[in-house]
């Protein structure tokens, strides 16, 4: 290739001066053509150095000696002032924000303790009269309340002087203790030398008290629990509901007047130092005045004149108990929180005893016959037994475990019993000073307050475990020890055979029946998981660490 030969006159020379030619000739760069090794002609270009610097002449930074010139400089001297100083106000701000939010924020709620009618064995005597022995009694068995029963009659005149001196007399006996007393009391009947009676019959606007009708003749089929029919005639052509027997007259429970009367009685016993009461006969309210005939029952076993012949659907359970109940417990927790309304019978039906709301119209109610079932085991199902009463009554419901209802000639021991129902979701009620109830020892009666203070069993949950032919379940709260009792009610001793996850290898012993006779089984003893072996009808306590699961 031959390079052409430009003449362009001296125009280079003549636009440029001399300083601008010496400046371009140190920014010329040198183009070279080297010829490749290919067979093909192919050529390198060598440019140079296309940003017009030199290698030499690379960014490097300032020195420690150019920068130290600048140290004493009062501009520099304040700006690192101001950096220092805004670093350590942002540090303590955030230290202080912190400390704030953490002290602000609101904490996690304690789960509240249960209410006393709750926590403790509610004691039960048949009188209606403390003494020093009750006390001491109730102090051994540590009983966080007392029932009393009050006499039908004395219901609705609890403002009489000798009833009212009755009732501080046995408030006034456990002043010092731990105990509070609860009053059973009947609400749905009077006798004839009532008030109440007396100005129904001298008033005619003061019967709708009563189930009152006026007729030639007896009004229906209704028959009296006692004998007969269940009518009286007070006057001539005037009969009265007569249910519980002679000179016994049921009040309509759903009546403006026996409202007022009933509620002022609850608001009387609450003033005069009574913590708890319960109603008896609350599936017999009348609440309705229709007086349809009662059906029979198709029970051979009795005749028309007995009262097993009969449904009794007219007079038991009547539509609207749990709303009315209701009503009776708010005047209670209007005067006093910490007082409670219950029941002292079987609820038979607790669906009946909801408002319509769903909730239920009672605290803590009595329902099921699972403590007879329990002393008397033989050919009974248990587990199903008590899954199907927490479950009728509703899982989170608290109940009353009577145990009355235990049968006194059974090869359980009253121990035995009373330790299974103690960690329960419900609070048992003992009745002092028959034979079903036993002499449970101190250490017992101890080791049941203590358990049912923890909070797995005052707030956890509660789980029943397939552990045929034993009967067992736990009461475990996240984040606390948990409880597991096994009641065996064979004739014989059996292994366990307990197998949980959540179990751990090793269990310690929290209490034992009095008849538990297996060696090297005691309180506070650890015991092997597997090697659990549970004496014939005993009942044994156990507290463990719940293994954590993935």
């Amino acid at each position: 290739m031959v390079q052409e030969e430009v003449n362009n006159d001296g125009a280079d020379e003549q636009m440029l001066g001399a300083d601008d030619n010496d400046k371009l000739a140190g920014k010329r760069d040198e183009v070279k053509f080297i010829k490749g090794g290919d067979q093909n002609g192919d050529a390198k270009i060598d440019i140079g150095n296309v940003n017009g610097k030199d290698k030499e002449e690379a960014f490097t930074g300032m020195t420690k000696e150019e920068l130290m010139k600048y140290a004493n400089d009062p501009f520099w001297i304040r700006l690192r002032w101001i950096f220092f100083v805004g670093f350590w106000l942002i540090w303590l701000g955030m230290l202080v924000g912190a400390i704030f939010i953490i002290v602000q924020t609101p904490k996690c709620a304690a789960p509240e303790p249960l209410p006393w009618y709750k926590r403790g064995i509610l004691a039960k005597f048949s009188n209606f009269d403390a003494t020093t022995d009750n006390v001491e009694i109730v102090k051994q068995i540590k009983a966080s309340g007392v029932i009393y029963e009050m006499p039908a009659e004395l219901t609705y005149n609890v403002r009489d002087p000798d009833v009212e001196e009755k009732i501080k007399n046995i408030v006034n006996h456990y002043k010092d203790t731990e105990a509070h007393v609860i009053l059973d009391i009947t609400p749905n009947y009077v006798p004839k030398t009532s008030r109440l009676l007396k100005d129904a019959m001298d008033d005619d606007a003061k019967r709708s008290a009563f189930v009152w009708i006026e007729k030639p003749e007896v009004p229906n089929n209704w028959l009296s629990l006692v004998n007969g029919s269940a009518w009286a005639e007070v006057k001539p052509n005037n009969y009265v509901l007569s249910q519980f027997g002679d000179g016994l007259y049921d009040l309509h429970m759903n009546d403006t007047i026996v409202k007022k009367e009933l509620s002022h009685v609850l608001k009387h016993l609450i003033e005069l130092g009574v913590k708890g009461i319960r109603l008896k006969n609350t599936k017999f309210f009348i609440l309705s005045k229709q007086i349809e005939d009662e059906r029979p029952a198709e029970n051979t076993k009795y005749d028309l004149t007995q009262y097993g012949f009969w449904t009794h659907t007219q007079t038991t359970f009547q539509e609207g108990l749990g709303d009315v109940l209701y009503e009776y417990l708010s005047v209670i927790k209007n005067i006093s929180a910490d007082a409670f309304l219950s029941v002292a019978d079987d609820v038979i039906r607790p669906e009946v005893y909801r408002t319509a709301s769903g909730d239920m119209g009672i605290d803590v109610p009595l329902y099921g016959k699972f403590v007879k079932s329990l002393s008397s085991p033989k050919d009974k199902d248990l587990r199903s037994e008590l899954t199907n009463v927490m479950r009728e009554a509703g899982n989170h419901t608290w109940l009353q475990w009577n145990v009355e209802d235990a049968d006194a000639n059974t090869e359980v021991d009253a121990s035995a019993t009373v330790l299974f129902l103690s960690l329960l979701p419900g609070t048992p009620v003992v009745p002092v000073g028959k034979e079903v109830y036993g002499n449970l020892s101190d250490t017992i009666s101890k080791q049941i307050e203590q358990s049912r203070m923890s909070p797995s069993y005052m707030h956890g949950d509660f789980a029943m475990l397939p552990v045929d032919p034993l009967v067992a379940y736990t009461r475990i709260k996240s984040g606390n020890p948990g409880f597991l009792v096994v009641f065996n009610p064979t004739e014989i001793n059996q292994k366990a055979n307990v197998t949980h996850p959540s179990l751990p290898e090793k269990m310690t012993v929290v209490a034992i029946s009095d008849n538990y006779n297996i060696t090297n089984v005691a309180a506070k003893n650890k015991i092997a998981t597997e090697d659990l072996e549970v004496s014939a009808f005993a009942t044994i306590i156990l507290t463990y660490v719940p293994v954590k699961t993935e």
